[in-house]
């Protein structure tokens, strides 16, 4: 039976020629797959049995600048030519049979598995394995080496599958040892120490050498080469070193040796040498302390007197301290530290080999202070640094402190709050103050002194701090009532602080509520309340809170009163002037009602006040200029400020006016006779008219409220009526003597930053509106109450 056989890619490109005529660039094959039949044959495979002369292959490719290709196939020069080929079209014919057993393919392979990790090689045929080119065998490295071999066959087809069969060995190879490596030292570096109570021929150390050779090592001896200054010696077969002498004798504390090793052969000549370095340290034995000496010789305490708070920095001169320990070496090694100095000194130096003098520096001042502590008192430490006994000694430290002023005095508190009643009497107590400065005898006195703008009804004693008011201060909270100053507490030396004082004067309930008139008018519209107000000059609540109420009223349960605002309104019932007629027998609109202002102080007081109250149906005044009045019945002011606005825009215009026609008459050629016109001032309008309008009756019922001179409130705060007859209001400025025809049109007068311009409508709506007799008598009403205001003497403008 035969077996197809594959074509390795390798062999195709061996064996396939493509011929190009005269090309710029190279042909090249299309490639069309492995399972392909036409293309660049590669891993072609072809059944061993297949008849000579069958077509088994169409080479076919091209070329990159469209010229005619050629192909051709050669094989290798000891192979059999199987194919020939149609160098046109590329069709390969099979020309010899094919045996799969023959040379033409390997039938087995060998090669090493682990070509990357070891040191040999071997022939893929002939199976021979090498040392590989540039490798080396070490014994004293690698005794033995292990190699694993495959080997495959050629592979075939097997049950219609593609089958390759193999096999694995390890092969173990052994070295073999020769002479050819010098002695090695074991356990480099060395060192040795020699105590101070060695005797001569102790034993330091041992140091030992073998042969690199370890197959079949050969002897080796040890010598010194130089450095031993006769002082040690080595046995030549074991390395022992040992000192032959005392150590006391030793001039050096480290002595460097060098130790030479000789391989000897086994016809007894010395062969290959290596040496090494020895070092050997003189060691002291540490028997000596620390020791602490002063001026006198040896001494564990030191004294010193000095102000506090010194210079940071500043070395403490009074302490002569010396530190020495007798040792050699690591043993004479020490350091050096305070204990108990809580950061407030630092020692230097810090490490010392020997001997050293010591300087002990202010570290923290602030913390060396009398007030706080008087005497300082710790340690100086010296303990060993690399000694397994750790020896150490202690000096203890006493600093006596000496006070200065560094103190200023202070007070218990930033600010000290005080409250004083107003009727407190001159000399009273306010408030005491305390400074405290820790400085001792002198320096520790305070004087206290007051000073600011609020100090002027206050003393202080300068030394208790205590702060009075002056014998003549008489305290007002009405007029002040919170005094604000400073305090200075100052030592013998002028060193001070400051402290604010601030001093609240207590108001005291010495003040009754009062009414701007003992007897007052108001007009009330239906359905709108009018409002009563009675002042208490007190600083502070409860004392100036009023509260109001109805003690008598005429007619009764007619009105309410709101006690906290003063506003007083009709009970709901009463809606109208018909219902107020029913329930009393006078049809006169005019009410009296006794009103009380009571504040809320301990003990309390209280004033009383007539008020008389007209009452207008809200049908009767309509129009601006009565809602206006209305609106202004009780701030006459507004009413008097509107009105004086108006007379002086009149007053302007008219000057304005009277200048033009001057000039104008200058100007014109016409002489025009002097004519005087004099006009009667008209008289002022009587104060009986104020209420014309109304059709009812005036009654007098309030008069029975009137308060007598002699009648005192329920506080015993008498308020005494005085009444004088009110002075006439002055008259209106007379109208110019003489008024210029005033064209309907509108008309301007120039002034600096712009023009005048009345308009006559005002003028006739003004003049309806006073014709009205609710405006009449409101305009009465308010010029009444502007004369009594002039009465009591305060400005209006």
């Amino acid at each position: 039976m035969k077996y197809g056989q594959q074509f390795p890619a390798s062999l195709v490109l061996g064996l396939v020629q493509v011929c190009l005529a005269q090309a710029n660039f190279a042909p090249y094959f299309y490639d069309n797959g492995a399972s392909s039949t036409n293309g660049n044959m590669a891993l072609f495979s072809l059944s061993e049995d297949t008849p000579v002369g069958s077509h088994v292959y169409t080479l076919n490719g091209t070329d990159p600048e469209g010229d005619f290709v050629t192909y051709g196939i050669s094989f290798e020069s000891s192979s059999r030519n199987f194919f020939s080929i149609d160098p046109n079209f590329g069709n390969i014919t099979l020309i010899e049979e094919l045996d799969r057993e023959t040379a033409l393919f390997s039938s087995a392979h060998s090669f090493l598995q682990n070509l990357h990790t070891n040191k040999f090689t071997m022939d893929r045929h002939s199976g021979v394995l090498r040392i590989r080119a540039g490798a080396t065998l070490d014994y004293e490295k690698s005794r033995t080496h292990f190699i694993t071999v495959l080997a495959k066959d050629g592979g075939g087809s097997l049950r219609g599958d593609y089958v390759v069969f193999s096999a694995t060995t390890t092969i173990t190879i052994n070295v073999d040892d020769v002479q050819d490596t010098a002695p090695i030292f074991v356990g480099t570096p060395y060192y040795g120490y020699v105590y101070e109570d060695s005797h001569p021929g102790s034993e330091i150390l041992t140091v030992v050498a073998v042969d690199g050779d370890r197959g079949n090592p050969n002897m080796v001896l040890y010598s010194f080469v130089n450095g031993s200054d006769k002082a040690f010696r080595i046995n030549e077969t074991t390395g022992t070193i040992s000192v032959i002498v005392s150590p006391s004798q030793l001039k050096k504390e480290v002595y460097e040796l060098r130790v030479q090793v000789s391989e000897v052969s086994s016809s007894g000549v010395l062969a290959a040498q290596v040496s090494t370095t020895v070092t050997i340290r003189v060691v002291d034995l540490n028997n000596h302390p620390p020791t602490f000496y002063g001026e006198n010789g040896l001494q564990n305490m030191f004294e010193l007197t000095m102000y506090e708070h010194p210079s940071e920095g500043e070395i403490l001169r009074g302490l002569r301290i010396t530190v020495n320990d007798s040792d050699q070496g690591a043993n004479a090694k020490f350091n050096l530290r305070l204990v108990g100095a809580g950061g407030i000194f630092r020692v230097v130096p810090q490490t010392v080999l020997n001997e050293a003098q010591v300087t002990i520096i202010v570290e923290n001042s602030a913390a060396i202070d009398f007030e706080k502590i008087k005497l300082l008192t710790f340690k100086l430490l010296a303990v060993e640094v690399n000694t397994p006994e750790k020896f150490s000694s202690t000096a203890d430290i006493v600093i006596h402190l000496l006070d200065t002023n560094d103190n200023v005095p202070k007070f218990s508190s930033d600010y000290y709050i005080a409250r004083i009643p107003e009727n407190s009497p001159g000399g009273s107590n306010v408030v005491a103050v305390t400074a405290m400065d820790p400085d001792s005898g002198l320096w520790g006195e305070v004087k206290y002194s007051i000073y600011g703008a609020g100090a002027e009804l206050f003393l202080i004693h300068p030394s208790a701090g205590i702060i009075y008011t002056q014998p003549w201060a008489a305290l007002d909270a009405e007029v002040t009532s919170k005094y604000n100053f400073y305090v200075k507490a100052e030592d013998t030396e002028g060193k001070y602080s400051l402290a604010e004082v601030f001093v609240t004067v207590l108001d005291v309930n010495d003040h009754s509520p009062e009414f701007d008139e003992n007897i007052q008018e108001k007009t009330m519209v239906l359905g709108t309340p009018v409002k009563i107000e009675a002042t208490d000059h007190d600083a502070e609540e409860p004392n100036n809170v009023v509260d109001y109420s109805i003690m008598q009223a005429e007619p009764a349960n007619v009105f309410d009163i709101n006690e906290s605002t003063g506003e007083i309104r009709l009970k709901a019932f009463v809606h109208s002037l018909d219902i107020i007629h029913n329930i009393t027998k006078n049809r006169d609109c005019t009410w009296s009602v006794l009103v009380q202002a009571k504040d809320r102080g301990s003990p309390s007081f209280s004033t009383t006040a007539v008020f008389k109250i007209d009452i207008l149906d809200e049908t009767l005044h309509r129009g601006p200029m009565a809602a206006f009045l209305m609106q202004t019945k009780d701030n006459p002011m507004k009413a008097v400020g509107v009105l004086a606005g108006v007379i002086a825009i009149m007053v302007v215009i008219t000057v304005f006016i009277s200048t033009a026609m001057f000039w104008r008459n200058k100007k014109s050629n016409k002489i025009l006779p002097v004519r005087r016109v004099i006009r009667k001032r008209p008289s002022p309008p009587s104060r009986t008219i104020r209420a014309e309008w109304l059709k009812f009756k005036r009654s007098h019922a309030g008069d029975k409220f009137a308060v007598k001179d002699e009648l005192p409130n329920e506080n015993h705060n008498n308020n005494s009526l005085m009444f004088t007859p009110p002075p006439t209001a002055p008259a209106l400025p007379p109208p110019p003597t003489t008024i210029p025809k005033i064209s309907p049109t509108e008309w301007t007068v120039p002034t600096v930053s712009g023009s005048l311009t009345p308009k006559h409508t005002r003028k006739l709506l003004k003049q309806k509106a006073l014709d009205s007799p609710v405006q009449s008598a409101l305009v009465s009403e308010l010029k009444r109450k502007f004369e009594k205001k002039a009465m009591d003497n305060k400005p209006y403008f």
